[in-house]
């Protein structure tokens, strides 16, 4: 192709191609590809990717060998066995590309991060049922998955936290879950079941009772707080010498919800008015909000948590343009 040379008017500066400028915008404002400049945490991310995708590859080549001789001895069938022993890697490897691509969009990526650290779980199952007896094998063949589980969850986590910070500068991320502080949260709980085993049951029923829907949409009613009731008895007890002032006490205890329209309508009216402005939310705090006040709409809390996350990225975005 002939290059193309821009001429200028003598006193005017030479003005770049309609390519070049097209280029030059879309670089502007396409938060992909990564930058490349050096320092630059682009560049980095790019390198662990690769060293992921070689990890990836050594994992799966040390794992196949134990889980090819596991479905053999079972099965009898060479292509079958070498076809069975291939799952669970290229699974792994599926749920991690789709865990990056959600986390380029800032996502969370809950379900690809958890089924990629399921089926890097069962390769690590299949390894381990496969190796002789002994702490010694049990290491050596349990060591490649688990690190590659480890390495992809934490990449996508850095990914998602790189995303946010440049959609968001303010944006919070203390709700970031990664499988290190999974398993950290779990480990904590089980020492604390060792020494206070009764209330840590408690607290386990309670929780399992309040989040888990009593029929699919729906959830039980939640308890009224101790100090609401107090407050509902000085209420009736006063109600018979100043019933208009107990009225009004009674208006502010009854939460207000809006009428009409639809129920994320109402929820996020409910949202404006308990939290302010949407776009001064953090992201950080969508999920305990949404457990506040789902309920009050009568909104399942997933459909609430996706509804306020997308309402409040679009008002952020609008304040910012």
């Amino acid at each position: 192709m002939t290059p193309v040379i821009p001429v200028a008017l003598p006193g005017q500066a030479a003005s770049p191609p309609a390519a070049t400028a097209t280029a030059n915008t879309l670089a502007t404002v396409a938060p992909w590809p990564l930058e490349r400049e050096p320092g630059r945490p682009g560049l980095w991310l790019y390198a662990a990717a690769a060293g992921l995708l070689v990890l990836a590859a050594a994992a799966a080549a040390v794992s196949f060998s134990a889980q090819y001789r596991l479905v053999y001895a079972a099965r009898r069938l060479a292509v079958v066995a070498a076809l069975e022993a291939a799952i669970p890697d290229a699974a792994a490897l599926v749920f991690a590309c789709l865990g990056v691509a959600l986390a380029l969009h800032g996502r969370r990526a809950v379900r690809a991060r958890a089924l990629n650290a399921a089926s890097a779980g069962a390769s690590v199952f299949m390894n381990v049922i496969a190796a002789a007896p002994g702490w010694r094998d049990l290491a050596v063949w349990a060591m490649p998955p688990a690190a590659y589980a480890l390495a992809s969850d934490t990449l996508i986590g850095v990914i998602r936290t790189w995303v946010v910070a440049r959609q968001n500068p303010a944006g919070s991320l203390a709700g970031e879950v990664t499988i290190l502080a999974v398993l950290g949260g779990v480990l904590l709980w089980l020492l604390r079941l060792t020494m206070a085993p009764a209330s840590t049951m408690s607290g386990f029923r309670a929780w399992v009772l309040e989040e888990c829907p009593v029929a699919p949409g729906r959830r039980a009613a939640r308890p009224v707080p101790a100090r609401i009731q107090d407050r509902f008895r000085a209420v009736g007890a006063a109600s018979a010498a100043r019933p208009d002032a107990a009225s009004r006490d009674l208006s502010v205890l009854r939460p207000r919800v809006p009428r009409g329209g639809t129920k994320t309508a109402r929820f996020l009216a409910l949202v404006t008015e308990q939290h302010g402005p949407l776009g001064a939310i953090p992201l950080g705090s969508v999920g305990r909000i949404c457990a506040q006040v789902a309920p009050q709409a009568g909104l399942n809390t997933g459909s609430a948590r996706a509804a306020l996350r997308r309402a409040v990225l679009t008002a952020q975005k609008g304040s910012q343009s």
